[in-house]
């Protein structure tokens, strides 16, 4: 029986993780152990990144609708029950972006208050 390397599956998965560090500092780029750990890492990261970018861009848009509802005396919480009841179905990025413009939101909050 023949010995069997595994020198071109090794090398080609070695290269791939070292390729995907590239730009790290330091051993993190050019020792496949710690290359490897921390590309896993910076995978882990990025999910979990793109899950929070969702929930801060809703905190956002929940703070600009509520600064602009401050200015005309309103609070959040009684604006979006108001609207439901209403059956006005804005969602909070919308409502953001009628917030930062002035005239149509007053429209909104005037339609509101009646």
């Amino acid at each position: 029986m023949t010995r069997v390397t595994t020198g071109v599956r090794r090398r080609r998965k070695h290269k791939k993780i070292l390729k995907l560090a590239k730009g790290y500092q330091d051993a993190r780029r050019r020792i496949y152990k710690v290359a490897k750990e921390t590309v896993f890492k910076a995978g882990e990261y990025a999910f979990t990144g793109r899950k929070d970018r969702k929930r801060d861009f809703r905190k956002l848009w929940i703070i600009r609708i509520n600064a602009a509802l401050r200015e005309r005396g309103l609070k959040y919480s009684t604006f979006i029950s108001q609207l439901k009841k209403n059956n006005i179905l804005l969602d909070r990025k919308s409502l953001s972006n009628l917030a930062l413009d002035k005239e149509n939101f007053d429209k909104l909050v005037d339609s509101i208050k009646k």
